[in-house]
């Protein structure tokens, strides 16, 4: 289908009531290459990471290897100044639900659980993605919350059909978390991206069926469910105005995928 084919298509979807994409966001297959290569990169900063976390680390030396592996591919930590933002990288620990400020004084400890989310700019392009680690053992309900929260990522994704809405992802997602007795944070979700660090469409991680926006084929966005133990809700740190912490004090896991949604499949991007 062409751009102009697919833009008429937009407008019969449109006309029906339902929310489109816009135009812009529909990635041409260069940008796509593009957007691919950006996430190869994001993913292998990842494993550099997976390589050397463990207890006795602080969270800033998360940040330095974040910095020191993106710099050797030649390519941009894009958190970095993004809004003010501080540091290459987020690294959020137990109850910190996600944008946690690296720091020396943070101490990895056994028993933790801890989300790396490592944004990457390459020839202007975004790979976007964040894994779950435990450290050492840890309390088995906190294994668990790992876990399911792993498995929305990927109940979410299998809902990602081209042509079909986020709702469907979203309720998947929240389906699965519910039936776990978890709560999805509603605060934040997926986005859009790419051409930018965070583009349009949001992806809710709730929804219902059949609505949300339509899923077309060339976006590319991520799809990151929050996932918190009992309650949803979240509380902004009012000494760095970043840090969000669940409201209860009980921990919070996060995975997240870049994907590009084509005719006939989806692809990871970046994970």
């Amino acid at each position: 289908m062409n751009r102009e084919e697919l833009q008429e298509q937009l407008e019969y979807y449109k006309a029906l009531g339902h929310q489109v994409p816009k135009m812009k966001y529909i990635k041409t297959p260069e940008q796509i290459e593009g957007i691919r290569e950006a996430g190869r990169i994001n993913s292998a900063v990842l494993d550099y990471v997976s390589e050397r976390i463990k207890a006795g680390i602080s969270t800033q030396d998360i940040d330095d290897w974040v910095a020191e592996c993106t710099a050797r591919h030649n390519a941009i930590c894009a958190p970095l100044n993004y809004q003010g933002y501080p540091k290459h990288v987020c690294v959020s620990v137990n109850d910190v639900v996600c944008h946690g400020i690296p720091s020396k004084k943070k101490i990895l400890k056994e028993g933790d659980i801890v989300n790396v989310d490592c944004t990457t700019i390459y020839n202007g392009y975004y790979g976007d993605a964040s894994r779950m680690f435990i450290i050492g053992q840890t309390k088995p309900e906190y294994e668990r919350l790992v876990r399911v929260t792993k498995q929305c990522l990927d109940i979410g994704l299998e809902a990602v059909k081209p042509w079909g809405f986020l709702g469907d992802v979203g309720y998947a997602i929240e389906q699965h978390a519910s039936r776990n007795g978890f709560k999805v944070v509603r605060d934040y979700g997926g986005h859009g991206c790419g051409i930018e660090f965070h583009e349009d469409p949001m992806v809710l991680h709730y929804g219902k069926k059949g609505k949300g926006c339509l899923i077309v084929p060339g976006m590319t966005f991520t799809i990151e469910p929050m996932i918190n133990m009992k309650k949803s809700g979240v509380r902004i740190s009012a000494l760095d105005g970043w840090t969000a912490y669940t409201k209860d004090g009980l921990p919070s896991a996060q995975w997240e995928y870049t994907i590009a949604v084509f005719e006939d499949h989806v692809e990871i991007l970046s994970k």
